[in-house]
């Protein structure tokens, strides 16, 4: 019933914000689509009105990002976003592919998203090391660019995946990230270490394992919206 009542507010004209106080994700299709912006507050404490409101008069620029995936419909459920590949991976041009006849296949607001009163684009993503051994580190950078009219915070997420191993892997796995402040046109330059054990994964007896072959390297806002780079991981002697 607390849709309705936002149609019928949305219905008189007046400019409208949603403020969502909940404790897991919804599916809020309608509003998504048609409410010029939603805030999620989840459960907020003792100062969430004062909090809540310098966020909506503009005192501060918000900068949060969902810890967890915002299905649009229930039928989608369970959905996360390092989910393992399906045998036949979507093709919008392929009939024969893992997909939805009445939903996109994409969850309505993905793991990591989150807006601001500000604009970040990323671009320039580039490896250090094309190549290194099972043992060895890289090295990856970005550029993240305020593009927007106000100074605001982005959080810089990093994942991976393993393109081939002996054991089935997620398409992609949260491994890094860093939170930067940027002012209007700020540019800056980002950089993660890869690790051994962020490569690493249980194997078949459960014992953590680094297996050779090709990881490719994603660097974005959410776990969606995403530039990507590679390297490979070779043998050592």
């Amino acid at each position: 019933i607390q849709e309705e009542l936002i149609k019928r507010i949305y219905n008189t004209g007046i400019p409208l914000i949603v403020v969502l106080m909940n404790g897991r994700p919804l599916t809020i299709n309608w509003t998504a689509e048609n409410v010029p912006a939603i805030v999620e507050a989840w459960f907020p404490g003792s100062q969430a009105g004062n909090a809540i409101a310098r966020v909506l008069l503009g005192y501060y620029n918000p900068s949060g990002k969902l810890p967890v995936t915002f299905p649009r419909s229930t039928g989608q459920i369970p959905l996360y976003y390092y989910q393992k590949s399906t045998g036949r991976p979507f093709n919008k041009e392929d009939k024969f592919t893992s997909k939805y006849l009445d939903s996109p296949n994409t969850p309505l607001f993905p793991f990591g998203y989150g807006l601001s009163y500000t604009k970040f684009i990323y671009k320039d993503i580039k490896i250090l090391k094309n190549n290194i051994l099972e043992d060895d580190s890289n090295r990856v950078s970005v550029v993240v660019k305020n593009m927007g009219d106000y100074e605001g915070e982005e959080v810089v997420q990093l994942y991976l995946r393993d393109e081939f191993a002996s054991v089935t892997r997620p398409v992609k796995e949260l491994k890094g990230f860093r939170k930067i402040v940027l002012k209007p046109g700020e540019t800056k330059k980002v950089e993660f270490d890869i690790v051994p054990r962020m490569l690493s994964f249980p194997g078949k007896d459960m014992n953590q394992i680094i297996e050779p072959g090709k990881f490719t390297v994603m660097i974005g806002g959410n776990s969606e919206e995403l530039i990507k780079t590679s390297f490979n991981v070779t043998a050592g002697k």
